[in-house]
């Protein structure tokens, strides 16, 4: 079954082309890494994906329709694109409870998705004292907050030490074996080989791999992605 389904996307800014007849699927269930390098046109894509660009031509489903035609979205798909919005004089949990409010999402789910991202402890202090790491888990528990069952998120492991790498890797593995579909943009790419089952590579805006990771010619993610993404 397809959880995300990008058909022929393409975005012209003028007469500078971004993304370019880019087609793949993101299984249901599974953790598929979006990978490329920068200005590759990953983080466009994902926009289209989620509304927040209209296409020059294509077109994405998220569970078999637009973005725009879900009833309640934040019950379907959650996302974190950049860990910015946050209004710097209001505590982590206020942020979750006014997202809350909009979504029509209980309040009880709030110190659930405060607990999931290990920010309990921090939820009653300033965004404006939060580091860029607890940024990034406050942005995935507004992700989380509508208990979606696709994520979308784009460079997640921004800012996270070591520690707060190994931690977000168990949380995209517990979600995946929850049945939820995650897509995951990743400049980290030892970390998507340990988690993903399937990855998506773009360059230029084109599309250069969809498929299982194990499909991948060559020995590592690495050296496919140095290969797929070269000067051509």
């Amino acid at each position: 079954m397809t959880a995300i389904s990008i058909e022929g996307l393409t975005k012209d800014f003028g007469v500078h082309r971004v993304v370019d007849d880019v087609t793949f699927e993101v299984p249901s269930g599974t953790i598929t890494g979006f990978l490329g390098p920068n200005g590759a046109g990953k983080t466009t894509t994902l926009r289209m994906a989620l509304g927040l660009v209209t296409p020059t031509a294509g077109r994405a489903l998220i569970g078999g329709r637009p973005y725009g035609d879900l009833e309640e979205p934040r019950r379907v798909v959650g996302a974190l694109l950049e860990a910015t919005g946050f209004h710097p004089g209001r505590s982590g949990r206020d942020h979750l409870r006014v997202l809350a409010q909009v979504a029509g999402t209980s309040a009880f789910r709030i110190d659930e998705v405060l607990t999931l991202v290990d920010l309990g402890p921090a939820a009653g202090d300033r965004v404006r004292t939060y580091s860029l790491g607890m940024k990034q888990r406050l942005g995935l528990a507004a992700a989380l907050l509508g208990d979606p069952e696709v994520l979308v998120l784009d460079e997640p492991a921004n800012g996270l030490d070591p520690a707060g790498m190994a931690w977000l890797r168990g949380l995209l593995r517990n979600l995946a074996s929850e049945g939820r579909t995650v897509l995951v943009s990743s400049h980290v790419l030892s970390e998507v080989q340990q988690i993903a089952t399937n990855v998506v590579i773009i360059q230029t805006g084109t599309l250069r791999y969809s498929g299982a990771l194990a499909d991948l010619p060559g020995p590592s993610l690495e050296d496919a992605f140095l290969s797929l993404t070269a000067a051509k």
